[in-house]
């Protein structure tokens, strides 16, 4: 049994480093698609993974499934419809890993798969990806979805949780630290049927 974890940890590794990079090379290139140079500025533009990591959201990444990298740097003074670009630059990074999944579940349903290894690598890419896009798609304040939700909120509403903003990261560390301490099932409760569905329509397989 150690050395199957062991062989897990060896296959899980890459696809984390790999997963979270372009989550955030896909951010950092629709910014700079939108006229903003920030990333690109700092080095963050890069397919290079230590720039992006996160240490505790890819723990959580990488022991449950869902996690988040290091934001990439984002100056909106550069865009010129600041709420549209902020949405498909906020956007960009969930639906780069959903196509990620979406590559290895057209890979699982239609090539023949021998080696073991190649299943486990293809299992875990196909829901790691799925759980960072839809993690980061929750409305929770510093997640991708917080962000998409300020900017298509009418404006007053905006502003409103504009001021709910400092309290996200507490928020969400709580939850996380809820759902493994006293087992609530909070985010288990609001992502497993999507990632289970996703990965089922994806894959052809019944999860």
């Amino acid at each position: 049994m150690f050395d199957i974890d062991i062989a897990d940890i060896i296959i899980k590794i890459p696809v984390l480093l790999f997963s979270i990079t372009i989550h955030e090379y896909a951010h950092g290139k629709m910014a700079f698609n939108c006229g903003d140079p920030t990333a690109y500025s700092l080095g963050r533009l890069t397919l290079n993974p230590l720039p992006h990591i996160d240490p505790f959201g890819a723990l959580c990444l990488f022991l449950f499934n869902f996690g988040w990298a290091k934001p990439v740097p984002i100056n909106t003074r550069y865009f010129k419809n600041i709420r549209a670009d902020i949405i498909k630059t906020s956007l960009a990074g969930p639906i780069s890993n959903l196509i990620l999944a979406l590559t290895a579940g057209i890979i699982i349903r239609f090539v023949p798969i021998y080696a073991e290894s190649m299943g486990i690598f293809l299992y875990y890419m196909l829901f790691m990806n799925i759980g960072l896009a839809l993690f980061n798609l929750l409305p929770i304040p510093p997640l991708d979805g917080s962000h998409v939700l300020e900017n298509i909120l009418p404006f007053k509403l905006s502003l409103g949780y504009y001021k709910f903003k400092q309290y996200g990261p507490i928020i969400l560390i709580g939850i996380i630290i809820l759902d493994n301490i006293a087992h609530t099932g909070i985010l288990r409760a609001i992502l497993f049927q999507p990632m289970r569905f996703l990965a089922s329509l994806f894959s052809g397989l019944n999860f």
